[in-house]
C-alpha cells in the first residue's frame, strides 16, 4: 500500500482526519468547513510516527531531494523533523511563528553559534499546508537567515489553490510535496465506507471552492470578517 492510502487509513480510524460535510465544522476563520485535521494526534501511534517518517523519505527518494539541514515548523512539524533528521542523521532547526521577545529574539532555533544557515540547502517538514500562509512565512525566515530552501514537504495538503499560487509566487518559487493529498484522502474514506456518494460529492465540491462552499450548501460563515 501506498504511504498516502496508508495513512488516510490510520488518520481516519484515530480521529486525527474527521469528514463531516452534513454537519460541517466551524474553523476559526468563521467559515464552515466539511472536514478537520488535527495532525498532533498521529504522535499517539508509534505506527503513525513510522508512516510519516517513512512517508517524507519516500518522497526525498522520488524526487532527488538533496539537503543538508532539516527544519520544522513550530510547533507541530518539529516532532516529524525531528524522527526523520534522527533516521537520516541530519542537523535539526525549528522555525517559531516569530521571533522571541526576549533573550537573542531567534525566530529560528538550532543554528549553533553563527546564528544562519551558512547559504546550506535546507529541507523544510510542515504538518499541514491549507492556505500556506504559515509554511510561506517559515521558508522566508530561512531564506532571511542564509539557508537555501526550494522544498517544503508536509504530511497532508487540502489541496487548495491559494496554497498553490503563494508557493508559485515566492522567488525562488519553493515546491512543495505532501505523503496525503486529499484526492487520495477521499478515495480510502469512500472505500471505507466512511463516506456515502452524496457526501463524496460534497467534498470534492468543497476542494474547488472552499470559501464559497459553505454558504452555498446552507452554511453561512458565523460571521462578516475573516482572515482566509
Amino acid at each position: 500500500m501506498l504511504y498516502g492510502e496508508k495513512l488516510a487509513e490510520i488518520s481516519l480510524n484515530m480521529g486525527a482526519i474527521k469528514l463531516k460535510p452534513g454537519d460541517p465544522f466551524q474553523w476559526a476563520s468563521g467559515y464552515r468547513m466539511p472536514i478537520y485535521n488535527d495532525n498532533r494526534m498521529l504522535l499517539s501511534s508509534a505506527e503513525a510516527r513510522r508512516t510519516v517518517a517513512e512517508g517524507f523519505l519516500d518522497i526525498i527518494t522520488s524526487e532527488g531531494i538533496g539537503f543538508e539541514v532539516i527544519a520544522g515548523t513550530s510547533t507541530a512539524g518539529i516532532p516529524h523533523a525531528t524522527t526523520l533528521a534522527d533516521m537520516l542523521e541530519k542537523p535539526l532547526t525549528y522555525v517559531r511563528t516569530k521571533a522571541k521577545d526576549h533573550g537573542l529574539g531567534n525566530q529560528i532555533e538550532g543554528l549553533g553559534q553563527n546564528q544562519d544557515y551558512g547559504n546550506r540547502n535546507v529541507l523544510l517538514i510542515e504538518d499541514l499546508i491549507s492556505t500556506g500562509g504559515s509554511s510561506i512565512k517559515a521558508v522566508q525566515a530561512i531564506r532571511e537567515a542564509a539557508g537555501n530552501i526550494d522544498w517544503c514537504l508536509a504530511i497532508f495538503s487540502y489541496g487548495l489553490e491559494k496554497a498553490r499560487q503563494q508557493f508559485g509566487n515566492l522567488e525562488p518559487e519553493c515546491r512543495t510535496s505532501t505523503i496525503l493529498d486529499y484526492d487520495t484522502l477521499i478515495k480510502v474514506a469512500r472505500r471505507m465506507g466512511a463516506i456515502n456518494p452524496d457526501e463524496e460529492r460534497l467534498l470534492l465540491a468543497w476542494r474547488d471552492d472552499p470559501f464559497g462552499w459553505g454558504e452555498k450548501n446552507g452554511f453561512p460563515p458565523k460571521r462578516e470578517e475573516y482572515a482566509a
